[in-house]
């Protein structure tokens, strides 16, 4: 197993997010993409606290986004929501008592309501069998294949989702507490493992219901479609090549978009190729791409309606994002 990311970053990082195109930026410990779901201002607030080996993430946000969430090589992610939080992971709704765990690499598609508030729990799993070890604690534990869906009482996930909000908003009204006191972070450290290790002792696997399984099912044919749309990245959208990809009526593929992303399939894989767009005129250096180029790679043959469509989606037009080099998100210690 590859030993997890080291970061020379503060022990305490903010990071206040306007652009779905930056979501990834600064993030060492996840790899994260997202799509904007609604043409309106995005305002979202990540919080990293590292403790060391263990790091605790808040993310929250006011408007419905589509994510691709990896966990980095070498740690596991355990995830609990907001008691507030709308959404679903992998087609499946979030609910009171549901905690999420995934393996190193493995990757999880979540679909966020305006609202959302979830806490993030990433460690190495070799940090898990040294505590167990120490404390003597019996009973096999198992570490999640890829990306699993669990459910305890509510109480405990709760508790545990409190443990590390509270954490979080701790570091960020007083960061010199973490960033120049080992002790706390060491401390913080146990305690988080401690607690975690409690709520996954009680923890088994969610059992789907029959309207779980569906949804599921139509969260993965919303995946394949993605994934080819992305891989065809310079062919146009025809909805008979989606329905083959995946294997279904045109009439199942709307209504696995519409139940999954709220959109038809043509206007969300539209909008996922203009985040392309806007990703790569973001990232280019001057005089290395033009408008015109990033838009036939990504399938727009029509640059006026390209334009136009872009505008819609991030208030501007692609030539100012060229031309604007955005300032990285903020970040506060």
């Amino acid at each position: 197993m590859n030993a997890p990311v080291i970061s020379d970053s503060p022990a305490v990082s903010v990071t206040e997010i306007s652009d779905p195109a930056t979501v990834n930026a600064g993030l060492e410990l996840l790899d994260q993409d997202a799509v904007q779901l609604e043409s309106q201002p995005l305002r979202a607030r990540r919080v990293i606290v590292r403790l060391g080996a263990a790091s605790v993430l808040f993310h929250a946000s006011n408007r419905r986004l589509r994510t691709s969430t990896s966990v980095q090589p070498g740690l596991l992610g355990y995830v609990t929501f907001g008691p507030q939080a709308r959404g679903t992971v992998n087609g499946v709704p979030v609910r009171p008592g549901m905690l999420l765990a995934a393996a190193p690499d493995s990757d999880a598609r979540f679909v966020v309501e305006p609202g959302w508030e979830s806490i993030t729990f990433l460690l190495p799993p070799e940090e898990i069998r040294l505590h167990r070890t120490a404390r003597q604690w019996e009973g096999e534990f198992r570490l999640p294949r890829g990306v699993e869906t669990l459910q305890a009482s509510e109480a405990l996930v709760c508790g545990l989702f409190d443990w590390g909000k509270r954490l979080v908003e701790i570091a960020v009204a007083q960061p010199a507490l973490f960033n120049e006191r080992e002790t706390e972070r060491v401390a913080a450290q146990v305690e988080l493992i401690e607690s975690l290790l409690a709520t996954l002792r009680q923890a088994g696997d969610l059992v789907p219901s029959r309207g779980d399984r569906t949804r599921r099912s139509r969260s993965q044919i919303v995946r394949r479609a993605e994934e080819y749309s992305l891989a065809r990245n310079g062919a146009d959208l025809c909805v008979s090549d989606l329905c083959r990809v995946a294997g279904v009526s045109e009439r199942t593929l709307d209504y696995a978009f519409k139940e999954v992303m709220g959109l038809t399939p043509v206007a969300y894989l539209t909008r996922l190729r203009l985040h392309r767009v806007r990703k790569a005129l973001l990232a280019a250096t001057p005089g290395s791409t033009t408008v015109s180029a990033q838009a036939l790679t990504w399938g727009f043959w029509h640059f006026g309606e390209f334009a136009r469509a872009y505008r819609v989606c991030f208030g501007e037009l692609p030539s100012q994002t060229l031309q604007r080099r955005p300032e990285p998100p903020e970040l506060r210690e």
